[in-house]
């Protein structure tokens, strides 16, 4: 009976063991599920504080672009040509086509989009007394790259009045469906269809706020 009695005894202490340290198990658990809790309760308020500086950073960015576009309208007003409701100003940077129409855009304009022969004049007088006594090209908004030989203006509306070069040695356009973006020359302010990878200067215009 003593060696039963004993191996009882022993086998309840190891019960009694295995008891506790399954109870110290589930408090560690327990904790652990607290703790885990709590950093997910501090994960989400991060991810709130993310959210809301990225809705800050979009908006600071939001306003810098606006700042940006506005003051490229103010110095194509006060540095180029009023023209109507309109300002035009000739950036000597070289530019293809579309980077032309990028910058005109980040500066709060377009590329110049004559239409009519009011404007055409006006901005071809402008353009020859920037460069005078040289001559040199610079894009316009007008372009035939949806459809051969249908131009458009930058904004998609259609060009009615045209400008084109025409010489019996090089009348304007023949260029093809390989040159489908328009520039216009600044000796006599002609217009003639180009490359769009080629690089030149450009003239952006503007809504002139102060007429309007």
């Amino acid at each position: 009976m003593s060696d039963f009695e004993n191996t009882y005894n022993y086998i309840l202490s190891r019960l009694a063991d295995i008891d506790q340290a399954i109870h110290k198990l589930n408090v560690g658990h327990y904790t652990l599920d607290v703790k885990v809790s709590q950093m997910g309760d501090r994960l989400s308020r991060v991810d709130a504080k993310v959210i809301e500086l990225e809705d800050t950073i979009q908006e600071v960015d939001k306003h810098s672009k606006d700042n940006r576009k506005e003051m490229g309208r103010l110095e194509g007003c006060q540095k180029g040509r009023r023209v109507g409701y309109k300002c035009y100003l000739v950036y000597r940077n070289f530019e293809d086509y579309a980077g032309a129409s990028r910058k005109c855009m980040d500066r709060g304009g377009r590329l110049a989009m004559p239409r009519d022969r009011k404007e055409q004049e006006a901005v071809a007088d402008y353009v020859k007394a920037f460069y005078q006594p040289g001559n040199w090209p610079v894009w316009l908004g007008i372009n035939d790259l949806r459809s051969e030989g249908l131009y458009l203006f930058d904004d998609a509306t259609r060009v009615s009045y045209f400008q084109w070069r025409k010489h019996f040695l090089s009348s304007q356009p023949d260029g093809g469906r390989r040159e489908n973006c328009v520039a216009m020359s600044s000796d006599d302010g002609d217009w003639w269809d180009h490359y769009c990878d080629r690089t030149m200067s450009y003239l952006c215009e503007f809504d002139d706020r102060v007429a309007l």
